[in-house]
């Protein structure tokens, strides 16, 4: 059974009307700004871990804390309404807010591109579509969320992605289970890139990233330019101009740590290789664009869908087939630093 604060669940509730005075699933409708009239769930889970969750984002992750303490970058735009989305070119950065999962995809992803026949803009529709939740809930022992989300149009695609983010009460971490089902009769293109992404105060000067690769490929001559750099973050640049990384993964199990040695945060990401594969490495250290960005995918072109076929690197989804994914996060406060010594708030406790 878990804990929370040190405590057994029977404890807790012997001290407690409610189990929601610990762990709890908040729903809210935003009353004003350029989220007007959409859902957000907070949960709440005991274990001093926070997640916003954004229905009408493709239940995608907003802000989120570790003890009060921030994890998650939040760009100029805010997290935005759907119906703010342009999917023409490279107007998904108008509605990019950041947080800690922008889903991408579910057919395309990378640079807005023309295939078969069709206009892709940067980084597919997924993330402007709302989601259908199919339950909420709080257990003894976590909390629940499921929900659907369609990207669909007459005479085109169907894909239906299926998402259950769950935390283990008391815990520091959480889990994201989807599965992408493609319910049309034809063959589908299928790409699909989680762009989790980290800001300050969890990332500083010294901030260090882990990433096991067999081998990792720079971008473009910026990228080159930093390659030596790309493991550590640095401070805010005037200009600087971001960095992206690819890394190969090399075994079925693949863990990834983001670590601030000067306060003790960490992120932590366990992802499954066999079904993504490779891991972007967005390192944007700007001044108030400062964010990490690291987005496990299932290729590894980011030059969209048409460059994708051509490279033979297209995954496609036959008629009613469907593909799996799971990410393992922890959010912890008492990493320890480089120099070996241990950072402030030191505790233990179970993994989502």
């Amino acid at each position: 059974m878990p804990e929370i604060f040190g405590e057994t669940m029977e404890r807790v509730r012997e001290r407690t009307g409610l189990l929601a005075q610990a762990a709890r699933i908040d729903s809210f409708i935003e009353a004003d700004g350029v989220a007007h009239g959409t859902r957000r769930l907070r949960l709440v889970n005991g274990g001093g871990l926070e997640l916003e969750l954004h229905p009408d984002r493709a239940l995608d992750i907003g802000h989120a804390t570790v003890d009060g303490w921030p994890v998650a970058w939040a760009s100029p735009t805010g997290m935005t309404g759907p119906d703010a989305f342009e999917p023409e070119g490279s107007g998904w950065l108008r509605t990019f807010g950041g947080g800690l999962l922008a889903t991408c995809g579910l057919d395309t992803f990378g640079v807005p591109a023309e295939d078969a026949g069709e206009r892709l803009g940067q980084h597919g529709r997924i993330g402007a579509q709302r989601a259908q939740i199919t339950r909420t809930e709080v257990t003894d022992d976590e909390l629940i969320v499921e929900g659907v989300v369609r990207q669909t149009r007459v005479f085109g695609e169907h894909l239906v992605l299926r998402r259950r983010i769950t935390s283990r009460i008391g815990s520091d971490g959480f889990r994201i289970e989807d599965t992408v089902t493609n319910e049309s009769y034809r063959d589908q293109p299928h790409m699909i890139l989680y762009h989790m992404n980290l800001g300050w105060p969890l990332l500083g000067e010294r901030t260090r990233i882990e990433i096991p690769a067999t081998r990792v490929v720079p971008r473009d001559p910026d990228a080159e330019a930093g390659f030596e750099d790309r493991e550590v973050f640095g401070p805010p640049t005037p200009g600087f101009a971001e960095q992206v990384f690819t890394h190969a993964l090399p075994e079925r199990e693949s863990r990834i740590a983001v670590t601030n040695p000067d306060n003790g945060l960490s992120f932590e990401l366990t992802i499954d290789a066999d079904q993504l594969p490779w891991v972007f490495q967005w390192k944007m250290a700007g001044q108030s664009h400062y964010a990490l960005g690291i987005e496990p995918a299932n290729t590894p072109n980011l030059f969209g869908r048409a460059a994708a076929r051509a490279a033979g690197e297209l995954p496609i989804l036959r008629p009613g087939e469907r593909t799996a994914y799971a990410l393992e996060v922890r959010l912890r406060r008492d990493a320890v630093g480089t120099d070996g010594s241990a950072s402030i708030g030191v505790r233990s406790k179970e993994a989502s």
